[in-house]
């Protein structure tokens, strides 16, 4: 039998979910700050994973995205900008580690825009979508659902941000809340599934290869 979620009404109603502020938000530029950035993050074994795309609108344009990619840690964000060149060998080495943990929301997506624009694949992917349609929810819960579900908070997302510039070098303020917090609320709530390490559902290298080839 089909779990019941929270609705959009009922979720609207509910107190608002506390993420990472600006301050906590970290956009690495140099060869220096990847390193640093990278080690953080390997270090940590474990983190909310997203990415963003410029939008396409015209019918028949193909995204080139990811433009950003969002790793978060319990008490911070690093958004990897993918124009930073200098960067780019740390985050290919960080997005096809099966060592690190990536926990998300509906990563088949991203892991074909990887795939599609930078030639390799995703490993270690934990997608939390999978998670909960195990647990007799839908397939495809989202993460203001989730953050409604585990938390009794609401978790806002802005259609303005959603589609905006992800590809311009310098991001807004909003930009960067909403890309950090995307990331950072899908491990807050890997966290309050506490689930042991060996029960995730773990996507490897040659698991999504066959899902985006």
């Amino acid at each position: 039998m089909k779990k019941a979620a929270p609705s959009k009404a009922e979720i609207a109603q509910l107190e608002p979910f506390v993420g990472l502020t600006l301050e906590h938000i970290h956009v690495p530029c140099s060869k220096e700050e990847f390193a640093s950035a990278t080690a953080e993050i390997k270090a940590a074994g474990l983190v909310g994973f997203d990415t963003e795309s410029k939008p396409t609108f015209a019918v028949g344009e193909v995204s080139e995205g990811p433009h950003l990619v969002q790793f978060a840690l319990p008490d911070k964000a690093y958004l990897f900008q993918v124009h930073h060149t200098e960067g780019l060998a740390f985050l290919f080495e960080l997005l096809q580690s099966e060592k690190i943990l990536k926990a998300g929301f509906d990563l088949k997506s991203d892991s074909a825009h990887v795939f599609a624009n930078m030639g390799i694949h995703l490993g270690g992917v934990v997608d939390l979508n999978t998670i909960f349609s195990m647990d007799g929810y839908g397939k495809h819960l989202g993460v203001r659902t989730a953050v409604g579900l585990m938390f009794n908070q609401r978790f806002a997302k802005s259609k303005k941000v959603t589609t905006s510039n992800w590809s311009q070098p310098e991001l807004t303020s909003q930009q960067l809340l909403y890309a950090a917090n995307d990331a950072y609320a899908a491990l807050k709530v890997l966290e309050a599934l506490n689930l042991p390490r060996d029960e995730l559902p773990i996507m490897g290298l040659h698991t999504i290869a066959d899902s985006v080839d």
